[in-house]
């Protein structure tokens, strides 16, 4: 069922791809991220290469660079779960966040999926350009957070 996808896009004359293709992504860049991320603090490079093993992924690069990274978490048939969303600090504004958002959102593998999810603090404006909304009704979803 897998397959690696590379979509190519010129951006002020850079070279933008973001590709599925696992063998490209740059795990020193993801984990280094992450880890100093609000969602992410503290994550081990053993987790990241584990979550990146189980999850469909995104890799965003600008000349071979990678500036960007996302994975979805999914059964292919009816949840996708948008999870570790980023854009390098100094690539952002350049719409690149919004470039990664349109190829996840229409990746073929994902088109049966009725049910998405995500959570973030501070990316709402970004994601409701994408149809996510707040939950229509929240006493319907719950979670377990271990500490």
């Amino acid at each position: 069922m897998m397959h690696r996808r590379v979509v190519p896009f010129y951006i002020r004359l850079k070279m933008v791809e973001i590709s599925t293709d696992k063998n490209r992504l740059q795990i020193s860049t993801i984990h280094a991220f992450l880890t100093g991320s609000y969602w992410a603090k503290g994550r081990t490079i053993e987790e990241v290469k584990k979550s990146i093993d189980h999850s469909l992924c995104f890799g965003v690069y600008v000349d071979d660079e990678q500036i960007g990274f996302a994975r979805v978490c999914t059964d292919y048939t009816i949840l996708a779960y948008l999870m570790d969303v980023f854009i390098l600090p100094k690539f952002r504004g350049l719409g690149y966040a919004k470039m990664l958002m349109k190829v996840i959102i229409d990746e073929p593998q994902l088109q049966k999926c009725h049910t998405w999810m995500l959570k973030t603090n501070d990316a709402h404006s970004l994601y409701e350009q994408f149809d996510f909304t707040e939950l229509s009704d929240p006493r319907k979803v719950m979670e377990r957070i271990i500490k």
